[in-house]
């Protein structure tokens, strides 16, 4: 089986977001998000989910990512991971974690058929932290990182890259993450409406400049379906830079999101998705199967972050979406 979306491109990753609920209120998320959550009973439970995620698997995803929020703030999420595994168990199973609460979990998370975890990871200055998260992180993340690597976990690291508070940092992060055999990927800053209007982001080059004063590399062959450019130091450890930004990023998305609500995200920066909700609570399998398909019929060529239309800034809130 294969999921082809309207553009004919092959559609096998699927992103679930089990929570819009974060511990951090990071400037470029959700940094004036009251901490009202959206209501348990608005969620789809986990069985739930797991019903829609039976569907997709049989009609061809390879990859699932959980994501948030924050999806270690949602309890037994080591007990829906088994459960995905245990259906599937080579699917390429990771998890997207701001690593705070981390160190508690992730044998658990090992253990249950988890594969491998993306880390923000944004500084190495406790100060800097606090200011980006607006919470003291910093110590407890290391703490999760380490015990991520511990539990034998594949750990790669997300930092974004922000003029005027990480940028003189980005050698010391890549530094950090060569020290500890783990490929770190600098996301150009994605504007939206939820952020601090005042954030400014380093764009690819800008990154590549700064890094290539201290280091030769050159750049590496790319996953036709992976978002991150790769680059390759002569010692041959190999890092990345997602570019939203760039001409030819949305080519080969091979990417459908699906929220804690029910609903079905064709792109990230898009409002358009339909929700699933009613169809999965009546155990109903074929219309479940059928909106999957309407969706990736509607899923849109590309995004407005291109070059040229950079003044479209998105409303969609990424702790709804995960990212």
């Amino acid at each position: 089986m294969m999921l082809i979306d309207g553009h004919g491109r092959v559609v096998d990753y699927l992103r679930i977001s089990v929570t819009q609920r974060c511990n951090f209120r990071c400037r470029y998320c959700m940094p004036t998000t009251p901490f009202s959550w959206t209501p348990k009973e608005n969620l789809l439970s986990f069985e739930e989910l797991f019903l829609f995620i039976k569907v997709a698997i049989d009609e061809g995803v390879k990859k699932i990512r959980i994501t948030g929020g924050e999806p270690l703030v949602r309890k037994d999420l080591d007990k829906f991971i088994g459960m995905i595994s245990e259906y599937k168990p080579d699917i390429d199973l990771a998890i997207t974690t701001n690593g705070f609460m981390l160190r508690h979990y992730a044998k658990r998370l090992k253990e249950a058929g988890l594969k491998r975890i993306n880390m923000s990871l944004d500084t190495l200055d406790s100060k800097k932290a606090e200011f980006i998260a607006q919470k003291g992180v910093l110590h407890e993340v290391l703490a999760g990182f380490d015990a991520a690597l511990e539990a034998g976990l594949k750990v790669k690291l997300n930092t974004v890259a922000l003029k005027g508070i990480n940028d003189d940092e980005i050698v010391s992060l890549l530094e950090f993450a060569r020290a500890n055999n783990s490929q770190i990927r600098y996301i150009e800053y994605m504007e939206n409406t939820h952020a601090k209007d005042d954030l400014k982001g380093l764009k690819a080059a800008e990154i590549l400049d700064i890094i290539g004063k201290k280091y030769h590399f050159e750049q590496a062959e790319k996953l036709p379906s992976a978002p991150a450019s790769l680059f390759k130091l002569d010692d041959g450890y190999t890092f990345g830079i997602i570019d939203p930004h760039k001409h030819d990023f949305c080519e080969s998305c091979n990417r459908i999101r699906l929220t804690a609500e029910g609903f079905l995200i064709p792109c990230l920066y898009f409002e358009d998705a339909m929700s699933i909700k009613e169809a999965v609570q009546r155990g109903d399998i074929v219309a479940a199967s059928e909106i999957l398909r309407k969706v990736l019929a509607n899923k849109p060529e590309k995004n407005k972050w291109e070059i040229g239309e950079q003044s479209e800034i998105s409303t969609r809130a990424f702790y709804q979406t995960g990212g």
